[in-house]
């Protein structure tokens, strides 16, 4: 190409970290764009694309599908149209409901529900009583985003699930807002030991979540008053084998420990006493769980 030509190379990449630094230098791709999924708005707009073609009920309420899918691409989108669609065929129908989209977004949120997994009794209310740990913690906390479901269908791996909604797009994470979420993955758990006298490993993931969320906030994101603000890992920094190379002592490892320890039993004392204070309103819950199966935000409310 010579310089006369007014031709402009366009390219796209999902990996920009792996470039070749010739490629990005000045003159070749020197302009850079970054794409990031849509916004409220955005996702609002690439709705009414998708939806055109589809024959809609006057219940379907775009914005509020919009607002219900945050992080979602355009891709996603039009995967959610395609998959309200189909469902509505299904079921007979000759206009998409919002139901339709509400139960083609729990399938791509939450996986497909595995109606054939047949669950004993004992592990239905265990599930049950699980579930609403976590929906009564995250409706008693301030900051938490709205419950907007609890279901005890199993769906994918998981045996029930308790669905959060934000009500915007967030940006960023702040710290009180971190310590509520790991008091609400606690939820479960204390739950299953008030009401069933007993522990599952249906807590493991919620553990797993808790505790990266907690290490996190000491090790990346300087939220500890102990440690400062200094980070003190490094994904980046791996050795030959791929294993993490060591950028701190073991003193301070310890420290790191002891203040990760710290902060979840601190949350786990928050969840504790969130559950102890509204037992009937976690019975109440896991009754109307054994014996609708699925409770949407109204009803949760109405709790």
């Amino acid at each position: 190409f010579d310089a006369t030509e007014g031709v402009i190379l366009i390219a796209a990449t999902n990996r920009p970290d792996v470039l070749d630094p010739a490629l990005l230098r000045p003159g070749r791709f020197d302009r850079q764009v970054v794409v990031p999924n849509p916004d409220l708005n955005g996702r609002n707009k690439i709705l009414v694309v998708h939806t055109k073609k589809i024959a809609l009920a006057p219940d379907v309420d775009v914005k509020v599908i919009a607002r219900g899918t945050p992080g979602f691409s355009g891709a996603d989108l039009a995967n959610l149209a395609n998959e309200a669609a189909l469902l509505a065929a299904r079921r007979n129908k000759r206009l998409v409901t919002m139901q339709d989209f509400e139960d083609a977004k729990d399938k791509i949120y939450m996986g497909p529900e595995r109606k054939s997994l047949v669950m004993q009794e004992d592990e239905r209310i265990n599930t049950a009583y699980h579930e609403s740990g976590h929906a009564i913690v995250a409706k008693s906390l301030p900051k938490a985003d709205p419950v907007h479901k609890v279901t005890i269908m199993p769906r994918g791996w998981a045996l029930g699930l308790t669905w959060q909604l934000p009500e915007f797009d967030r940006f960023s994470n702040f710290k009180d807002k971190m310590l509520e979420e790991i008091s609400i993955l606690f939820g479960g758990r204390i739950a299953e030991e008030v009401f069933m006298k007993q522990m599952s490993t249906g807590a493991s993931n919620d553990f797993e979540r808790a505790t990266k969320l907690a290490r996190d906030m000491v090790t990346k994101y300087g939220m500890s008053d102990k440690l400062g603000t200094m980070v003190y890992s490094d994904d980046q920094n791996e050795s030959t084998f791929g294993m993490p190379s060591k950028t701190i002592s073991e003193a301070t490892q310890q420290k790191v420990d002891a203040e990760v320890r710290r902060i979840l039993d601190e949350q786990y004392a928050v969840a504790r006493k969130i559950i102890e204070k509204n037992k009937k309103k976690v019975e109440a819950m896991a009754k109307a769980l054994l014996e609708y199966e699925t409770i949407d935000f109204e009803q949760i409310n109405d709790i």
